[in-house]
């Protein structure tokens, strides 16, 4: 009988212990440094269950794992050791879509900011996506310039993505070669002009390119329809009937401006053209409306190679709560309805779904580009970076002339652990969307995603009890302007290790003395 994740009151039956003086044990003693985590819950290999993890730190490897709690005594002397029962020991999440920002726009984010947030929420490695920073990833040069800035920046393992947009089909293979782990391009305006939309034309020299290559080709799957009620941003300068429903600050005109057409449009284009390559994985990145789901649905049971991601704010935060101006909560896509979310949801728990990872897109900015109302902007300020706000009292508020994107590395598990009280979620669930899946999907599996001997030593000290209310020193990315502030979380990290280093400890040490540890994960997929 399973533990109840929801409780603590059914006890978890042990497996047969392993003997105490065994081999792995003896062969221990020769080892230069070891750190063990021992737990009575733990997921490993996708199962909720006793568990001592065994970590070389100088490897930074997995070496063993018993299917039991062994005590100290049963190590060498001198052995970093800690039982953390009864919290969960969870794999290192895999965040794989976020942006850093660096270098170009680092007032928005940077790897030194965007990386310790992640680590505090138990992110242990994350993607990096090829815009918003300058120069974007669109070829190896502008690889280069980001991993020039990332480096000694990073509490965590970083991965890069490359970009697709018109005419650098033919960069494409030597970012391959250089190491990125995936590339991304937009149907729509991306809002900054370094990294433009492509075409179907763009789209199919992409596969062409990338069709034997291993790596995966994810879209921003947005595109206006031939004959559309709306044109996104643009409608607040059309003439009727393209014009607005309504005013600009409340949160329904700007919902109506973005339908659910633009994203099945976006997907029917994609789709059409998979043939091209049809092994090069595919993926929708960020997915908000149900109403693409049967279409993903259809070409997944043809054999079309495609998966979608949804995000922590997709599965947590509704359009009916979202206040007027309160551009906090402007994203491309947009948050939706309940009945939505719920529908996401449903798809999400699906054996089999097409949503297979969820991520946190976080796409910051500095606070004055949120053009949130004085009542609200006062509270959303940068501990770090201090900026003239000229916008004048009329735009605040404007949901169309506000960044989209919103803040949140760091804080999905909780986020995702506290919407899941109510519908049924087991910490296995987050491990297999968060942990195993998005490493999947980046090419990391066999490295990180779960506990097993052989992958690298990151997990996640996870109490799924204690709250918190999600304040200043709560959101460590470097501007201080997200949805979720001032709401109470359930779920905390107590530490983070990334191959078995301890970068954050929530009760004592914080992030240590050590500085950042991150490793650039530049090996070429296979």
């Amino acid at each position: 009988m399973a533990l109840d994740p929801f409780t603590r009151r059914q006890p978890y039956p042990s497996p047969a212990p392993s003997p105490p003086n065994g081999t792995m044990i003896s062969n221990m003693a020769e080892a230069r440094s070891l750190a063990v985590l021992a737990s009575s819950r733990a997921v490993v290999e996708g199962e909720l269950t006793e568990a001592t993890v065994v970590i070389d730190q100088v490897t930074g490897k997995i070496t063993s794992i018993f299917h039991s709690v062994l005590p100290a005594s049963d190590f060498p002397p001198g052995t970093t050791y800690k039982d953390h029962s009864p919290n969960i020991l969870l794999p290192g999440l895999v965040d794989a879509h976020v942006h850093l920002n660096e270098p170009g726009r680092t007032e928005w984010e940077g790897f030194f900011t965007g990386t310790r947030a992640a680590a505090f929420g138990g992110v242990t490695t994350v993607i990096d996506m090829p815009l918003n920073a300058i120069p974007p990833t669109t070829t190896v040069a502008g690889l280069k310039r980001k991993v020039q800035a990332a480096e000694g920046k990073c509490w965590v393992d970083v991965g890069f993505y490359g970009g697709i947009i018109p005419g650098n089909a033919s960069e494409l293979r030597p970012l391959v070669e250089e190491g990125v782990r995936g590339f991304k391009g937009f149907l729509i305006d991306s809002g900054v002009p370094e990294f433009p939309a492509v075409s179907s034309t763009d789209i199919a020299l992409a596969m062409a390119a990338l069709a034997d290559e291993p790596t995966t080709l994810m879209f921003h799957a947005e595109m206006i329809p031939p004959i559309a009620a709306s044109v996104g941003d643009d409608v607040q300068w059309s003439l009727p009937p393209l014009a607005p429903i309504g005013p600009l600050n409340e949160y329904a005109t700007f919902l109506a401006s973005r339908p659910s057409s633009f994203e099945t449009y976006a997907i029917a284009q994609i789709l059409s053209l998979a043939h091209i390559a049809p092994n090069l994985p595919l993926h929708i990145v960020h997915l908000s409306a149900i109403e693409a789901i049967p279409l993903l649905q259809e070409a997944i049971a043809k054999g079309v190679n495609i998966t979608a991601e949804t995000c922590f704010h997709y599965l947590s935060l509704a359009a009916e709560s979202v206040r007027d101006g309160d551009t906090r909560h402007k994203c491309c896509p947009p948050i939706r309805t309940k009945s939505n979310q719920d529908g996401l949801w449903e798809e999400l728990t699906q054996d089999g779904g097409c949503i297979t990872t969820v991520v946190s897109d976080h796409s910051p900015c500095t606070p004055n580009l949120k053009l949130l109302p004085w009542s609200m902007s006062n509270a959303s300020t940068s501990h770090h970076v201090h900026h003239t706000d000229s916008a004048s009292e009329e735009d605040r508020g404007d949901f169309f002339a506000a960044w989209g994107g919103v803040s949140s590395v760091g804080l999905g598990l909780s986020i995702l652990w506290t919407e899941g009280q109510n519908r049924g979620i087991s910490v296995e669930d987050v491990a297999k969307w968060c942990c195993k899946n998005t490493a999947k999907q980046v090419g990391l599996e066999g490295q990180k995603g779960d506990l097993a001997v052989g992958y690298d030593g990151d997990v996640a000290v996870f109490d799924d009890e204690e709250g918190f209310e999600v304040g200043q020193e709560a959101m460590l990315f470097r501007n201080k302007c997200s949805p979720y502030q001032g709401m109470t979380l359930q779920g905390v990290v107590k530490e983070t290790w990334v191959r078995g280093q301890r970068v954050w400890e929530r009760e004592g040490r914080g992030f240590g003395k050590e500085g950042p540890r991150g490793k650039l994960l530049l090996e070429r997929r296979r």
